[in-house]
């Protein structure tokens, strides 16, 4: 079995330069040659392949169960509203009322386990896509896209992440927060880069991230991103932890000028790529020689 590693890309909050960091270090790895693919987990708002100009290979459409209740069949007990964490399901007994709210079901079937008058089976519906685009040979991009309207993106993510568990370097570029979609994806690193930046706000979202994955008991490091600005609050806290920085990123207006138009940085800062590349290969010497 070829060694693989997979390594997210993950952040507190939004705007960091999670994206920037991801698709950099995919660009870097693919000047090395490497068998590398990107799997865009943000599946609420994905845009890795603004910054790549690739062949759309295939398409997955990602369905997910909800209850259909007949009500001939219901007693109006309730036990399905009481077993459904999500409230998914509003119940009125005294007007015999039933009603599924399908964008809160989280697919979990406790409903259909609650129900002992075989009131409830259960339809498909579309919550989303996963697109598979080839950039290179040997080097791809997935991209998880949620159906607008739809809370729990979850599924999404997850059948993006299968479509590349067997390539040999796996980055996930994770959505912001560190809510389900966050844990979703990170679960499946092997090793987790959170970007920050040195600001009050920056250092708060980091805490939070480093507090979720120390009891996931997951093993990252950081990256600093527009240095230059803030204080030196953050380098601090690394400091006084212990946590590696892996790479700082300058606070540069050309860089947000190139980003904004869908460029990557790599092209314009040569340093920059060489970087990543020894970033890379410091979380792999350290920490990859995963085998799953």
């Amino acid at each position: 079995m070829k060694e693989t590693i997979k390594i997210a890309i993950a952040s507190g909050k939004g705007g960091t330069g999670k994206t920037l960091v991801a698709t950099n270090l995919l660009h870097a790895l693919q000047q090395q040659n490497q068998e590398v693919v990107l799997v865009d987990c943000d599946a609420e708002e994905p845009n890795a392949m603004i910054f790549f100009k690739g062949k759309k290979e295939k398409s997955k459409t990602i369905y997910q169960k909800v209850p259909v209740i007949d009500e001939k069949k219901c007693t109006f007990c309730g036990k399905c509203h009481e077993y459904c964490n999500y409230n998914a399901i509003v119940i009125i007994p005294p007007f015999k009322f039933i009603k599924v709210m399908e964008d809160l079901c989280h697919d979990c079937g406790a409903c259909l386990y609650a129900c002992n008058y075989g009131a409830i089976t259960e339809k498909d519906i579309v919550i989303g896509h996963v697109t598979t685009y080839t950039l290179l040979q040997h080097v791809s991009l997935i991209e998880t896209r949620v159906k607008v309207g739809v809370l729990a993106p979850t599924s999404v993510i997850q059948a993006g992440i299968k479509e590349a568990i067997d390539k040999e370097i796996v980055i996930f570029d994770s959505p912001p927060g560190t809510s389900c979609p966050f844990i979703q994806t990170v679960t499946s690193a092997d090793y987790v880069v959170l970007v920050t930046e040195p600001t009050p706000f920056g250092l708060s979202d980091l805490k939070q991230s480093i507090a979720t994955l120390q009891t996931m008991n997951k093993q990252y490091g950081v990256i600093i991103n527009r240095t230059g600005i803030g204080n030196n609050a953050v380098y601090e806290y690394l400091k006084q932890e212990n946590i590696p920085l892996l790479m700082e990123i300058p606070f540069d207006k050309k860089i947000a000028l190139h980003y904004s138009k869908g460029e990557l940085i790599n092209h314009y800062y040569p340093e920059l790529q060489t970087k990543f590349i020894e970033m890379f290969h410091l979380i792999k010497d350290r920490y990859g020689n995963s085998s799953h």
